[in-house]
């Protein structure tokens, strides 16, 4: 089994998307679901060298671009959370995902495969997400000299496509997000981190870090808990 990444693609709406593949020819094969919106740059280092160390393990993962992000051709404004919920199901289904993982937000969209086992790390609400969103917007509007609400803002979002903290949403994701919060699922598995996981809360640095202790402690978590629930 090749401890090399590969980029694979799995195909949805009319795109390839990419995909990021260690431990090809692993029968575990965990689909990871990563934070949505900025805080998945500053987690893909760290997930990244956890699937390394997964590898190592002789199991397989595969961390995906959603629609609208990476390296996409689509676009972002035009996507909902029930698009990507599409999207991580035909990811699942092509790729022959055994297991699916999520951190944060990413838990918002990984149940479109339901009967698989889940193992959501720190599960994200869409409205704190939201939230913390616009108060990007607010502050950099600030200091441009200009003065923005969350209410004009909430408003405005409700008929025509609105940037927060440097993405363009549709209204169907701001909307979306607004009321999300992750879905029961048959076989769940919930991490804590600080207590179940080791590591820093990377996804609220302003610039993308490495964390060794998490990626180390998410593989090993991974490993143990795929093993199992049917691995």
């Amino acid at each position: 089994m090749s401890l090399r990444p590969e980029y694979r693609t799995y195909h949805f709406a009319g795109h390839d998307e990419h995909v990021l593949c260690f431990g090809a020819g692993s029968s575990r094969q965990i689909l990871i679901i990563p934070p949505l919106f900025d805080e998945m740059n500053r987690c893909r280092r760290m997930l990244a060298q956890a699937m390394r160390r997964l590898a190592e393990s002789g199991l397989g993962s595969m961390l995906l671009d959603l629609p609208g992000c990476s390296e996409s051709l689509a676009e972002l404004e035009g996507q909902s959370l029930g698009t990507w919920r599409e999207a991580v199901a035909a990811a699942a289904t092509q790729l022959g995902a055994t297991h699916i993982a999520s951190l944060r937000g990413g838990a918002l969209v990984d149940h479109g495969v339901a009967d698989l086992p889940h193992w959501r790390l720190a599960p994200a609400k869409g409205s704190s997400l939201l939230k913390t969103m616009i108060r990007t917007r607010i502050a950099g509007d600030k200091e441009a000299g200009k003065a923005t609400s969350e209410v004009e803002l909430m408003g405005a979002a409700k008929t025509a496509s609105t940037e927060l903290a440097g993405n363009l949403l549709g209204p169907a994701m701001v909307a979306e997000l607004a009321s999300a919060e992750p879905a029961e699922v048959a076989k769940l598995t919930l991490r804590t981190l600080g207590q179940d996981i080791a590591g820093s809360t990377l996804w609220l640095r302003p610039e993308p870090q490495d964390d060794p202790t998490m990626s180390a402690a998410i593989a090993a978590d991974l490993d143990q808990w795929s093993a199992s629930c049917g691995g």
